[in-house]
């Protein structure tokens, strides 16, 4: 029997008027409704009797329309297109937020002829669409939202208020300047010596934004690895305490304890804030010789995490001391702490007598919790240390990266050309770096990554 024809979704209706809930999930004190376009002034009417004054709270009896029964008391405001957040028209209702006044004025606004529930991030969307913000805020908006950690909210702010968007627009500005210079140059090239005298004042300013974009580029990843999380991965031989030692950490029960070797088979992660700073810990499979093929598995993701990760932390016990030529073998390019575990098992002049022989390391014990506010201190400098750089980070997301890479190639391949004399292959390397400037700010081709960003919004915003 043939597999059955997938269902397409049509596209949402951008000519709809739309509504959804934009505060937190219910119960809470207040709710916020928004509802947005043509209609949202007499979907406003029809609930709250009239419309108030543009950018006016107005207590009011939201009713349904249908039945003429009161739904809540609350607050309704009013802010006419285009001088709204999302360009259109739009109305808020500001209501109590239990669950049953929520659903009832949602089931009266769906009543309403012309007006549907929002799709995931279409508010966001329509204000892209009407020039309200640009792609790069988006972004910073959505980062906001799901920000866990100080740091994470501070750079997603910065991109909310356009640090990139408006640099990428100086930048789009220049470009364009430049690729002036150069049509002007070709399309004057019977008049002696103006197409040199034009192209080489357009290359300097190519040369010039090509660094500055390069430069740009060779941050270490410090914008996403920010919004990811630093990755440290504990790892080690089996059964020396590495899972005791993530829940203790952790401070809850998030990985099994277990005195047989080969008990964590895959990766678990657990998300921390030390100081405004995230940093994701990894808990991995002992890493030994086994023949079981779901061990072997771990062990094999367990090197691939530990490799990828920022920091390892390897876990050993007095037994094994032995097994720290492991590292080498396990890991390259990390920085790597040891870490004793089990220490509580020892005597004072056996702990005195490891630490002579560690002479950079942590003793602790996951089971008493003896070193771990050490381990955690000098975790959160160095945190602090891998993040903090002297300007915020402009590239957040792998999306942008790729963008500006592409700018940066395009360029480069200008100024190669512009060492041939070849002014129209230059010219169309400065179209395509142009596009790619674009792109970065949502200006051109942009359909192809618009659903992935705004897929990941809430329905009310």
């Amino acid at each position: 029997m043939a597999d059955p024809i997938p269902t397409i979704k049509p596209s949402p209706d951008r000519s709809d008027t739309i509504f959804a809930l934009s505060s937190g999930h219910p119960p809470a004190a207040i709710a916020v409704v928004r509802i947005c376009g043509p209609r949202a002034g007499d979907a406003l009417r029809l609930l709250a009797g009239r419309v108030p004054e543009p950018r006016r709270a107005m207590l009011v009896n939201v009713r349904n329309p249908t039945t003429g029964e009161v739904i809540d008391q609350g607050l309704a405001l009013w802010f006419p297109g285009p001088a709204s957040e999302t360009g259109e028209d739009m109305a808020e209702l500001q209501l109590h937020g239990g669950r049953a006044v929520i659903a009832a004025a949602l089931t009266a606004l769906g009543g309403i002829e012309k007006l549907r529930l929002a799709e995931p991030g279409e508010f966001t969307r329509r204000a892209f669409e009407h020039g309200r913000i640009d792609l790069t805020r988006v972004e910073g908006l959505a980062d906001l939202i799901y920000a866990d950690t100080e740091a994470q909210r501070q750079q997603a702010l910065r991109q909310l208020r356009g640090l990139l968007g408006n640099q990428a627009e100086t930048w789009r500005r220049s470009l364009i300047e430049a690729m002036a210079l150069i049509e002007a140059g070709i399309d004057f090239a019977d008049e002696g010596d103006v197409p040199t005298t034009l192209v080489e004042p357009a290359l300097d300013t190519v040369k010039q934004l090509c660094d500055i974009i390069t430069k740009t580029l060779l941050d270490s990843r410090r914008g996403e690895r920010l919004r990811e999380g630093m990755g440290v991965a504990i790892a080690g031989p089996p059964n020396v305490g590495k899972s005791s030692l993530l829940n203790r950490i952790a401070r809850r029960d998030v990985a099994i304890v277990s005195p047989y070797p080969g008990t964590t088979r895959d990766v678990i992660e657990v998300h921390l804030d030390l100081a405004g700073y995230p940093v994701t810990l990894l808990d991995t499979a002992g890493i030994r010789n086994s023949e079981d093929p779901v061990e072997q598995e771990g062990i094999r993701r367990a090197r691939s995490r530990a490799a990828d990760a920022d920091l390892i932390l390897w876990v050993i016990d007095e037994s094994n001391f032995d097994s720290l030529h492991q590292i080498t073998a396990a890991t390259r390019t990390p920085p790597v702490w040891v870490v004793v575990n089990k220490v509580d098992l020892l005597g004072h002049a056996e702990v005195a007598g490891l630490k002579k022989r560690l002479a950079e390391g942590f003793p602790v014990s996951a089971r008493t919790g003896s070193g771990i506010a050490q381990l955690l201190t000098e975790l959160t400098g160095f945190a602090r240390a891998f993040f903090e750089m002297t300007e915020p980070a402009l590239v957040t997301r792998e999306r942008q990266r790729h963008v500006l890479q592409d700018a940066a190639a395009a360029l480069r391949r200008a100024i190669d050309e512009g060492r041939a004399g070849r002014e129209e292959i230059i010219a169309e390397e400065l179209r395509l770096a142009a596009r790619a400037l674009g792109r970065l700010t949502g200006r051109v081709d942009v359909e192809d990554v618009l659903d992935v960003v705004f897929r990941d919004f809430c329905i009310g915003k």
